[in-house]
């Protein structure tokens, strides 16, 4: 059965039982698992004080309570930190996005109030809008609801680093655009996703609904992220195979950039069947290859927020040579 299939029939009734059959490579027989349902609620802010005067905070996807929880752990490591920060690392790797006005919220408590975060442009004058760090922005009910209000003053100026990768895509390509425009942060990892584009939900008259692409997301300073993405200011790889990265720009009729409309690319030359062959072998050879050992974020196998680390101590950043970053800037 395929995916879906599969999910109906293990979704059920809170507090129902279910019994899944694993089988595992070097088991002898199945293994049983007797699981009992629930509602799952995921945290979409994790955080840590991997030393002391050194903040880490990793936000998984941007939900309803991403811009509170953030505002809470703010303020448990500032506490349990007895003052300002010395550093501050915000991780939005492997981010796929979410509300909006949660990365408009994230935003706002780096940058000074009334900063440009983000604006749209489209075909139609209600595709159009602006997005400023003020609560009427980010937070439901306005300034009654804003839980970045008493943040510690020190937040708007504490060295920063945002680290990003291909898995980083629309809200936090946002936030991760916002704050390298406005020089608030430095951006660490390897390029972004280039999810920069606004759907709209349009309902219809038999219960259904049609979901729209109207406009693009651009960041303060004009740049559009749709199937370019953020270029980090220092390109860091995480050590793992990027042969079989994907990015927005490699899906079949994504999205165009609005400036490569304007100075579109010369054609690429149809590959040869050899080169085809050579590139299914490749494909093939990463699927069945044993998958690598995860990596714990902020430990001391994470290259990328290691460098993050060097870079907010004033230490040298081993990243990529500046050539190979302005070139991913103009491709």
């Amino acid at each position: 059965m395929n995916l879906n299939d599969a999910v109906k029939r293990m979704r059920g009734k809170p507090g129902t039982q279910i019994v899944l059959t694993v089988v595992r490579k070097n088991e002898t027989k199945p293994l049983l698992f007797t699981l009992t349902r629930d509602v799952i609620k995921n945290k979409s802010v994790k955080y840590k004080m991997p030393e002391p005067g050194y903040a880490y905070v990793r936000i998984t996807q941007f939900q309803e309570r991403t811009v509170e929880d953030l505002a809470k752990a703010i303020k448990t490591l500032h506490a349990e930190n007895k003052g300002p920060f010395k550093g501050f690392v915000l991780d939005l790797r492997n981010d796929p996005g979410g509300l909006l006005n949660g990365a408009v919220g994230v935003s706002a408590a780096f940058l000074p109030k009334g900063e440009l975060v983000v604006y749209t442009e489209g075909r139609a004058p209600d595709s159009k809008m602006q997005l400023t760090a003020i609560p009427e922005n980010y937070a439901r009910g306005g300034a009654a609801n804003d839980f970045i209000r008493d943040l510690p003053a020190d937040l708007k100026t504490v060295p920063m680093a945002v680290l990003i990768n291909s898995g980083s895509a629309s809200a936090s390509e946002i936030v991760a655009g916002a704050l390298q425009d406005h020089k608030r942060a430095t951006v660490i990892g390897t390029q972004s996703f280039g999810k920069g584009s606004v759907q709209t939900i349009m309902p219809m008259n038999n219960g259904a609904a049609i979901k729209l692409t109207t406009a693009r997301y651009f960041t303060p300073k004009g740049r559009s992220i749709q199937a370019k993405g953020i270029v980090p200011d220092y390109i860091v790889e995480d050590g793992t195979d990027q042969s079989g990265i994907i990015h927005e720009a490699d899906l079949t009729r994504h999205l165009s950039n609005p400036k490569d409309e304007k100075t579109a690319a010369p054609a690429k030359p149809a590959a040869t069947n050899a080169a085809k062959e050579s590139a299914k072998e490749k494909i093939n050879e990463k699927k069945y290859a044993e998958p690598p050992a995860p990596i714990e974020p902020a430990s001391k196998d994470d290259i990328q927020f290691t460098q993050a680390m060097n870079l907010l101590k004033g230490l040298p950043v081993k990243s990529e040579p500046p050539a190979k970053v302005e070139a991913a800037k103009t491709n």
